[in-house]
């Protein structure tokens, strides 16, 4: 990587929490507690739902994915926050930092389009339910989460090619990760351009993913309200809370990181927003899955009890 001024660089400097050193143990303790617990409870998730053979469904099948995407993606960024933490060398090389940005853009945009694709699954499962079984085929389901790492992957390579087509002024990131908005706040030249295409293609994937649940809902939402019996409506109420719950709380993390203004923006501020949806929305959404589902606590019962028995 060439610097303006001619000076060749192989390597970033993340600032991250180092403006605080009185809380670098503290910090370290915190993280690595919620990075241990997002691991257990997604790969474990994922195991139950791979030992299960009730929970092989078409719902649980994209539950499990999304598992494996949150473990993935967190630990796209966990390991190297908990290092600089406790490291007085607090570097990243130009290629780790092109490659940590990419994994992260693209398991982040994966689970954009997982979720929209988890509310289409409940739509047919609710307002068609004599033909879901046909229409959320195994092959349909493969084919939405392939689609779901292609759409992440293509968005991925536009994101990542636009922010280091730049030239930096600065080797220091004001983060604790390769993120486009800190990145491009290192540049020389006029950003103007690589923050539309930002913002624009930001813009279109949160109207695609959003839209497709929003419809999705409102049509599950009547149909639930056809119900004739209050049993049934707080059945179907109780099958979508969870998703909605965490639709509600991951896109509006990314919204306001990545679609508010920049005028008066706080690194302070995007750096706690990016610690919750970087390590904590990871690791609460098995919590609020399993904690809110019969079937998830009823196969761990199984498990459990099995393990016991033998």
């Amino acid at each position: 990587m060439r610097l303006e001024n001619g000076t060749v660089t192989a390597e970033f400097l993340l600032v991250g929490f180092s403006d605080h050193p009185e809380l670098q143990k503290l910090l370290f303790t915190v993280f690595f507690s919620i990075y241990s617990v997002t691991l257990m409870g997604n790969l474990g998730m994922v195991l139950l739902i791979t030992v299960s053979s009730h929970l092989h469904t078409p719902m649980y099948f994209f539950l499990c994915v999304l598992s494996f995407v949150d473990a993935s993606y967190s630990s796209v960024i966990a390991p190297k926050l908990l290092v600089n933490l406790i490291s007085d060398e607090k570097t990243i090389s130009y290629n780790g930092c092109v490659a940590q940005l990419y994994f992260f853009c693209s398991l982040v945009d994966t689970e954009s389009f997982l979720l929209a694709a988890m509310a289409y699954d409940r739509y047919i499962a609710i307002c068609n339910p004599l033909l879901y079984t046909v229409i959320m085929s195994k092959r349909v389901c493969c084919q939405l989460a392939v689609g779901a790492f292609l759409g992440g992957t293509v968005s991925s390579i536009i994101h990542t090619t636009n922010t280091f087509l730049l030239d930096f002024c600065s080797e220091e990131i004001n983060h604790f990760f390769c993120d486009t908005s800190p990145l491009l706040s290192l540049s020389c030249t006029d950003t103007f351009l690589h923050d539309v295409i930002l913002v624009v293609f930001a813009s279109l994937e949160e109207a695609i993913c959003l839209l497709t649940v929003l419809l999705s809902y409102v049509c599950v939402m009547a149909a639930i309200l056809k119900t004739g019996s209050a049993g049934g409506r707080r059945k179907g109420f109780s099958t979508c809370a969870s998703h909605l719950m965490v639709v509600t709380i991951y896109h509006g993390t990314l919204i306001f990181i990545y679609l508010r203004p920049s005028a008066g923006r706080s690194m302070d501020i995007d750096k706690v927003t990016s610690v919750f949806y970087t390590l904590i929305i990871p690791m609460l959404n098995p919590l609020i899955y399993s904690l809110r589902n019969k079937d998830v606590k009823n196969a761990f019962r199984k498990i459990i009890n099995q393990k016991r028995l033998s």
